[in-house]
């Protein structure tokens, strides 16, 4: 039992490894991560701040920042997973899903390596937050990135679902803008959203994002006086529904791709 438990953790071990080696190789991933924070929270942020910001009663380029660095881990873990459409098509999933490991262990693997990963694209966050004099409020950004697993473990799960859902590369990269944007825009993690109505409002409250951003601005803004203006839900609350979230499309997707590599 001990033996087949350390069979699995090399497994998921290995395939990690080999997701964060291959990000740290690519130059083009190292380019992306200076450029987007540099174009969403440099140019965008400070043009809604400078149009309207200064009406909300706390820094709105702060409260973009710490949307940013969930929807940065989020982007970047779905990205990383959605590469196991293209490791089929290579089949090198063919290769890993003969050897004797559970296929858990395998989507674990990549939804680590992807996770580790993305990490590194929060340095041009904070260059960016750097540069234009944000602040990073300390401990509270330190509380923020202890939080980084949950966040890309649940941006994990979403991406195993879509990885099982596209059957090329091609249309891989069709559907994460159509998942990731939406996200962005109605969770929270760009512009309050606590005043939408309507269907905003119901989009706004069945994304999974919306949760991990309300989680991820609580854990920020505990025990700051704008807390009540920027938080939604209760931390609990936020937590069970990013798990039940996690644990729908883990399982969903699992079961997806599993049964495309068996239909090839």
């Amino acid at each position: 039992m001990k033996s087949s438990m350390m069979h699995e953790i090399n497994a998921v071990v290995a395939i990690a490894a080999r997701d964060i080696t291959r990000s740290l190789k690519s130059v083009q991933s190292l380019v992306i991560s200076l450029v987007f924070p540099l174009i969403f929270v440099g140019l965008m942020g400070e043009t809604l701040n400078q149009n309207m910001g200064q009406g909300l009663g706390y820094n709105f380029l702060q409260f973009m920042l710490v949307g940013m660095v969930v929807n940065t881990l989020s982007q970047f873990t779905i990205a990383g997973i959605s590469n196991l459409v293209e490791d089929r098509q290579n089949d090198f999933t063919q290769e890993i899903f003969v050897a004797p490991i559970s296929r858990y262990s395998i989507i674990l693997g990549k939804i680590f390596g992807s996770s580790f990963a993305s990490m590194f694209q929060l340095v041009g966050l904070v260059v960016v937050a750097l540069i234009l004099d944000i602040p990073l409020g300390g401990w509270d950004f330190v509380r923020l990135l202890l939080l980084s697993p949950l966040i890309c473990l649940s941006a994990g799960s979403l991406g195993i679902t879509m990885a099982g859902l596209a059957q090329d590369q091609r249309t891989a990269q069709i559907l994460m803008p159509l998942v990731m944007f939406p996200q962005m825009f109605l969770s929270g993690a760009m512009i309050p959203v606590n005043n939408s109505t309507g269907i905003l409002d119901f989009f706004s409250h069945i994304i999974p994002m919306t949760y991990v951003v309300d989680l991820a601005k609580a854990v920020f803004y505990w025990g700051e006086p704008v807390y009540d203006k920027i938080v939604m839900h209760s931390p609990m609350l936020d937590v069970w529904v990013t798990a039940g979230y996690f644990l729908f499309f883990s399982v969903l997707g699992t079961i997806l791709f599993t049964r495309s590599e068996r239909n090839r």
